[in-house]
């Protein structure tokens, strides 16, 4: 079992984050502990996963590694992002029985929901 997947951020950024993460995904932050706090950077959970963005002052965005989030509602999802300023592109039928998208955060990080394929 993976604990956390951690995405860098620029120094500052975190209400930015915040507000994509929790605002737009629905995850829920998690609070640092003291001693990490003062690195800044921000913790959420959410989709049975923890993702953790940590401050790199030489920052970079992860354009091709990237979370992959399982999501049920990703229709919903994708029209909240498009909405929110956040366009999505969907993948093809490469991975069987799944649907999946690709963004990126408002710093450029690369992330992946997808959902299985349910009959019907």
């Amino acid at each position: 079992m993976i604990h956390h997947v951690l995405l860098a951020c620029p120094r500052g950024s975190e209400d930015l984050s915040r507000a994509f993460y929790v605002g737009l995904l629905g995850l829920t932050e998690k609070p640092k502990p003291p001693a990490l706090a003062a690195r800044g950077g921000c913790w959420f959970t959410g989709y049975d996963a923890e993702l953790h963005l940590g401050v790199e002052d030489d920052f970079t965005p992860a354009r091709k590694a990237h979370p992959a989030l399982v999501r049920p509602d990703l229709d919903d999802l994708a029209a909240r992002l498009t909405a929110g300023g956040h366009p999505v592109t969907w993948g093809d039928d490469e991975i069987p029985g799944m649907r999946r998208f690709h963004t990126h955060d408002p710093h450029g990080n690369r992330l992946e929901f997808l959902a299985p394929v349910t009959a019907g």
